[in-house]
């Protein structure tokens, strides 16, 4: 089973410039004007349920829709994400690699869709463990 951890960097401007790459739902440059206020949260790993909490698309899924309410919180949407690390979890039943296509199958349903087409900058990462 994967995990996963996601520490972003966020910023309300109506003026922040994305550069998206093609055919990829990630920008390759986000340009934050100097006078923008920037939001930082810290890692957010997903909820578990019982002794098992879902494979790494059901965690991706889980982990974006806790971001996605604390962002409310400061009227704040998916949309002002700028920045994103990615750090999972390797999964054993994927020869010890990450799954990087059930974290993408649950990010693509929060970032570069007709209802929040908005990208940020984002670095995946696998990792040994994230901390308990």
């Amino acid at each position: 089973m994967a995990a996963l951890a996601l520490p972003l960097s966020i910023t309300q401007a109506a003026e922040i410039k994305r550069e998206p790459i093609p055919n990829f739902p990630i920008s390759s440059v986000v340009v934050v004007p100097s006078a923008a206020t920037n939001y930082y949260l810290s890692g957010t790993v997903p909820s578990k349920e019982g002794e098992s909490f879902g494979d790494t698309k059901q965690q991706t899924i889980n982990v974006l829709k806790k971001i996605e309410a604390k962002l409310k919180e400061y009227n704040l949407t998916m949309g002002d994400v700028v920045k994103m690390q990615v750090y999972l979890v390797a999964d054993k039943n994927k020869e010890n690699k990450m799954d990087f296509k059930g974290f993408m199958e649950g990010y693509t349903q929060f970032f570069g869709t007709a209802e929040q087409p908005n990208m940020p900058v984002r670095s995946t990462f696998q990792v040994a463990a994230l901390a308990k």
